[in-house]
């Protein structure tokens, strides 16, 4: 029987990155349930992937602060851009944020598969378990047993079940004794309380808006919708809530006390929202649209809420609208800067499979590709010293 010398589970961004960067010396494997590598890069973005984002740093993620800050400086958004660049791939920038594929991710999967071709696809390949005998790992899966002498668990979260996601990873993890964060949806709308009911009503709608939510402060667009809320905003405000409330300001670069100073009009027209979202919210904050000029001090104290208005989600879309799974494998169990098994050695774990998420904004494109580098370097410097033995 074959016994390849990295066996890699699933074919994702975390996968294919850390294949593209192992010695072509080395047999190696990649197992995906897929009939096609990739199948969540080719989605995402709206087909043209957000790789990345001008600015990185731990701060935009929730996880383990070490083993974070130890992955992006391995493996920065630099060094991804670099290595996109010297395989001919440019990517925009969009709201001098994001980088995008210019024309769709079709771009960096080819690159990936390019510089991963020394690795052998075993696709529609299904993990049933994992366990280790005499050194090796034997993955039973629905074409049988395989061996290896190093195993990399990259088999993301438990979002986008129509497209294989699973707990597999987890459960690999717990049968050799390591501590998990059960997976819960993560960068996914969410749900209202009745007394924010209002808000469904403006369903479609979009505003830019700043939201507090335990010490972040995320600034980006928030959509209304029929469920609930939505949007870049509130996506990256579900990875951060827990259960306690958040406050929105609806007018981040304007104030509200000096729109009103001296004006004459009604309160619905010198706020800058659209009509139908500055009459529901005075609605909200129990203010009648009155003329400007006729407000009191206690009117005042009202439309404070506008900058400050604090209310509790009653949950959120769950995972057939999550973007990602927040948990995994607990950082504890890892070496922070190899991200080996501390309990069983050549067992790794990378990417989504990790209790670390980021926000929205290319940040978990980004701990994928970085991760999976980290685990690539520390295998080829074993792979290294076992040579140098032999010589």
């Amino acid at each position: 029987m074959k016994i390849y010398d990295v066996l890699i589970l699933g074919g994702g961004a975390s996968s294919l990155m850390c294949a593209s960067h192992l010695k072509p010396s080395l047999n190696i494997a990649i197992i995906d349930n897929n009939p096609k590598l990739a199948s969540k890069i080719k989605i995402s973005g709206g087909g043209k992937c957000n790789i990345t984002n001008v600015e990185v740093s731990s701060h935009n993620f929730d996880g383990e602060v070490e083993l974070v800050d130890h992955a992006l400086k391995a493996y920065s958004k630099d060094d991804l851009l670099r290595f996109l660049e010297r395989n001919n791939v440019e990517p925009v920038i969009r709201k001098n944020r994001y980088y995008f594929c210019r024309n769709s991710s079709d771009e960096i999967i080819d690159v990936l598969k390019k510089n991963s071709k020394h690795s052998e696809y075993l696709l529609n390949t299904t993990v049933q378990s994992v366990q280790k005998k005499n050194e090796l790992f034997e993955v039973q899966t629905s074409r049988g047993i395989i061996k290896s002498k190093k195993l990399v668990v990259a088999t993301g979260g438990k979002s986008f079940k129509t497209l294989g996601a699973s707990e597999i990873g987890l459960s690999i993890a717990k049968d050799f004794g390591l501590s998990v964060k059960e997976f819960t949806p993560a960068l996914v709308g969410m749900t209202l309380q009745p007394a924010q009911f209002w808000m469904k009503e403006l369903s479609g709608l979009s505003c830019y808006v700043n939201i507090k939510v335990e010490d972040k402060l995320l600034k980006e667009e928030m959509l209304f919708a029929h469920k609930g809320i939505s949007g870049p905003a509130i996506l990256s405000a579900s990875l951060y809530w827990k259960k306690a409330k958040l406050s929105i300001n609806f007018l981040p670069n304007d104030n509200i006390f000096k729109l009103i100073s001296g004006s004459k009009k009604l309160l619905s027209s010198v706020i800058p929202l659209p009509k139908r979202l500055s009459k529901a919210l005075l609605q909200a904050i129990e203010v009648q649209d009155i003329e400007c000029k006729k407000i009191t001090k206690e009117i005042k104290l009202k439309l404070e809420a506008i900058h400050n208005y604090e209310f509790a989600p009653a949950g959120n879309f769950g995972f057939t609208k999550a973007e990602v799974s927040r948990g995994g494998i607990l950082a504890d169990e890892l070496h922070h800067t190899t991200l080996e098994s501390k309990k069983v050695n050549d067992l790794y774990f990378i990417g989504e499979v990790v209790d670390v998420t980021g926000e929205l904004g290319g940040y978990n494109f980004q701990w994928a590709f970085s991760s999976g580098v980290v685990c690539a370097q520390d295998i080829n410097k074993v792979a290294l010293r076992d040579t140098s033995k032999l010589i």
